[in-house]
């Protein structure tokens, strides 16, 4: 089976109680959609996390959060194929896969082949009390223009079609403005990411989109925010 979640922010508690539930083995799939957290610190609270994590009875795919470092600005990642795509591993850890941004990649739904297009990253709102409380903050954390152009060729040898979308944060036009924090100045924020997002998506033909960043579970349309809950891919 294949699986979403949203945002763990390295505490996996909840996936951990839902492997044991639903008996899962490695050969299940969990989508992370972004911030799972295990590249956060860089050193040897991750690499504790990870051990952890590699022994669990699940694969773990992810999409790249922003309070994350990229993992490939990250040295000990390699690239590999999964899924007919490209993704980024840690060969000591391989049911730890981050997808590449831009990637398409081919999932087995309902014994269906279901094309799925990988677009991570997001602004950070709190990045300014991130920054004076000298937390960490990631400079590379929403999409380069490399990025943007690798999307967007991607979708054109698609003719714009795709099954589903995978994304951290969502198009502008259904940002959840209720979820807003109250003490974010809006217009310091960067919706330049939510921006571009909305144009993928009124050329691209889809099924559904999720997306995980918002940290509020909503289905609007064909686009699904998700954070604590799971779902099974197509559902």
């Amino acid at each position: 089976m294949i699986y979403l979640t949203g945002d763990p922010h390295g505490n996996f508690g909840r996936i951990e109680e839902f492997c044991g539930r639903f008996k899962t083995t490695k050969e299940d799939i969990m989508i992370i959609l972004g911030d799972a957290g295990i590249n956060y610190y860089g050193g040897k609270k991750d690499r504790k996390l990870k051990e952890e994590l590699s022994t669990w009875p699940i694969t773990f795919f992810m999409v790249r959060g922003n309070h994350e470092m990229d993992p490939e600005n990250i040295p000990s990642y390699i690239e590999s194929s999964f899924l007919d795509g490209t993704v980024l591993i840690e060969p000591e850890y391989p049911n730890l896969i981050f997808a590449k941004d831009g990637e398409l990649y081919s999932f087995n739904v309902d014994e269906k082949r279901k094309k799925v297009i990988v677009i991570g990253g997001a602004y950070s709102v709190d990045k300014y009390y991130r920054l004076s409380k000298g937390y960490r903050w990631f400079e590379d954390e929403q999409p380069s223009n490399e990025v943007k152009a690798r999307v967007e060729m991607q979708l054109s040898h698609m003719n714009w079609k795709v099954d589903y979308v995978l994304t951290h944060t969502a198009p502008i036009r259904y940002e959840p403005r209720e979820w807003f924090l109250s003490m974010i100045d809006q217009s310091t924020v960067d919706n330049s990411t939510e921006v571009w997002l909305d144009t993928i998506y009124e050329k691209l033909q889809f099924e559904k989109w999720y997306c995980g960043h918002y940290h509020g579970e909503k289905t609007v349309d064909k686009i699904t925010f998700m954070f604590n809950g799971f779902k099974a891919l197509g559902e």
